[in-house]
């Protein structure tokens, strides 16, 4: 039998627990405090019977008052005996169960978490700065309790080592827009996060309703660099945009003067006004007009 088999057979799971419901018993602890009572009134006239009615009315309110217990809406208790799981109890109110079993109540209920930023190379080996907030929940409370040793622990643990796998597994960013990045594709991420917590929390009985990158920047020391490495993409760009506009306006200003005949243009005089054009569409600054009164030829 292999280890990943045996984990499973071992593994607890959740079962309902046999308990009653408190406000009846509380009928039977208010009737013991009334027998009490009653039992006093005796101990004037005959001290053995009125002695034996308070005893017996103390060891009963005393019997159902230890095993009274209350639960609130979205919490659950689990029920032990001598050790043994015996049960967990989701019922919302005043419930009793037989005093020498032992009750843990647990919260199952949404809990928000946000990591600590921690440093992740990403798939190129660039150092960045990663943060998630995770929303996840107790399904299966006997595994929560019985199959790790802090639940709550264990989640933070799987957390930062979800973010360790999922931020190693793309780039940060890709400037030819032609992969799956990390700062790119935050819905798709994100998903895979939420699959990778799943399946590490299920060893725990929990799952994880959403999550989400709340912090996704490349660490101080390269941020600089990578920042310079943005602005010149993204001046090539704009050049490269502002030239292909460049072009297909020259190419259309010396279509229209052919084909109207405002003027006859040799190579050289068709050369000269692309230059003069490429240099007035693609400058920084403005144009500054110059009057030619000669040739191209003096």
């Amino acid at each position: 039998m292999t280890q990943a088999v045996s984990q499973i057979l071992n593994r607890s799971a959740e079962q309902r627990v046999s308990s009653s419901n408190g406000y009846g018993m509380l009928v039977v602890e208010v009737a013991a405090i009334a027998a009490g009572v009653y039992g006093a009134t005796w101990l004037q006239t005959a001290p053995a019977i009125g002695g034996g009615i308070i005893a017996a009315a103390v060891a009963v309110a005393a019997f159902v008052l230890i095993g009274f217990y209350m639960i609130q809406p979205n919490q659950a208790v689990a029920i032990t005996l001598f050790g043994a799981y015996k049960g967990t109890d989701r019922a919302s109110g005043l419930r009793w169960v037989l005093p020498w079993m032992m009750r843990k109540k647990m919260s199952v209920r949404a809990n928000n978490v946000i990591s600590d930023k921690i440093k992740v190379n990403d798939l190129r080996g660039n150092p960045i700065e990663m943060a998630a907030q995770v929303v996840w929940r107790v399904t299966d409370t006997a595994q929560a309790l019985f199959d790790v040793d802090d639940y709550k622990a264990f989640v933070n643990v799987q957390i930062e080592a979800a973010v360790r796998t999922i931020g190693s597994r793309y780039p940060y960013d890709d400037f030819e827009h032609q992969e799956v990045t990390l700062r790119g594709n935050h819905e798709q991420i994100g998903g895979e996060l939420r699959d990778e917590l799943i399946a590490r929390l299920e060893v725990a009985g929990i799952t994880v309703d959403e999550c989400g990158f709340t912090h996704l920047a490349y660490a101080p020391e390269i941020a600089g660099a990578m920042l310079r490495r943005q602005q010149a993409q993204a001046v090539v760009a704009a050049r490269q945009t502002l030239v292909e506009g460049a072009v297909g306006m020259v190419e259309m200003a010396l279509a229209q003067l052919s084909a109207k005949d405002v003027v006859e243009l040799d190579d050289e005089r068709r050369a000269s006004m692309v230059s003069n054009l490429m240099v007035v569409l693609c400058g920084d600054r403005d144009a500054q007009p110059v009057v030619n009164t000669g040739t191209l030829y003096q």
